[in-house]
């Protein structure tokens, strides 16, 4: 039985409606795409990994959470980008078809946008519960997908793509947020580093930083013409920059 951390991406929202992209994604392909429309099957690859990329770094970029959130966001980032190239193609086979998407004001667009979606529920057996889920979810839009029509099938993925870029698109704008209140795993190291640092300096009666009154630090100089040298630095750097000579 696979477990999984109670607020991993199993729970994200962008996750589920992700998995039900790409379902839909595999499954337009499979039905319309072929020999005479796609003979080297490029379109088929590029539709069915762009989809699949949105599913993946939604999942990475929320693995990466404890220990990176810059990661986590820039993962999450790739996700919206991914899903963005996805509707430039669902938008152009509507073109080729001399189609266009359906207005966000037509009745048909409304009554897929409107549809919800369930939030998440799950036990200890999370594979399981969660690929019925998701499952569940894209089944609400079976009058659509599982339509011959694929001007009708490429106007629902398109409504679905644009809800997630905007899930997605707060679920940054959170995490952004979590970001400037708490900083990250690498900031936290840093922040333990220099308290090593100064600890360390303290302890060797490091000279007093002229500019702030903080101990001093003992560095090596990486470039210019004193590199290779040590030299005394505030341990309150960045923030400030005195130095002695040594």
């Amino acid at each position: 039985m696979l477990k999984i951390r109670r607020f991993g991406y199993f729970w994200l929202n962008t996750w589920v409606v992700a998995n039900v992209i790409q379902l839909a994604t595999q499954e337009f392909c499979k039905k319309f795409l072929n020999l005479k429309n796609d003979p080297c099957g490029r379109q088929f690859d590029q539709m069915t990994q762009a989809a699949r990329s949105g599913v993946a770094n939604i999942a990475e970029g929320n693995s990466r959470h404890s220990t990176s959130k810059e990661t986590e966001m820039k993962l999450t980032d790739v996700a919206r980008a991914s899903i963005a190239e996805l509707m430039s193609d669902y938008a152009n086979w509507l073109m080729q078809a001399e189609q266009i998407p359906w207005s966000d004001k037509s009745e048909a667009y409304k009554r897929v946008y409107n549809i919800p979606f369930d939030p998440p529920e799950y036990t200890d057996d999370v594979m399981h519960e969660s690929s019925a889920h998701i499952l569940k979810q894209k089944h609400k839009f079976d009058e659509w997908l599982e339509t011959e029509d694929s001007v009708v099938a490429a106007n629902c993925v398109l409504i679905l793509c644009n809800r997630l870029i905007m899930m997605i698109q707060k679920q940054i704008e959170m995490l952004l947020g979590d970001f400037k209140e708490e900083g990250g795993f690498t900031e936290a190291l840093t922040a333990e580093r220099l308290q090593h640092r100064a600890e360390k300096s303290a302890e060797e009666n490091a000279p007093i930083c002229p500019e702030c009154g903080k101990p001093m630090i003992k560095r090596v100089a990486k470039k210019g013409v004193n590199s290779g040298k040590e030299f005394w630095s505030c341990s309150g750097y960045p923030e400030c920059r005195g130095t002695r000579k040594i």
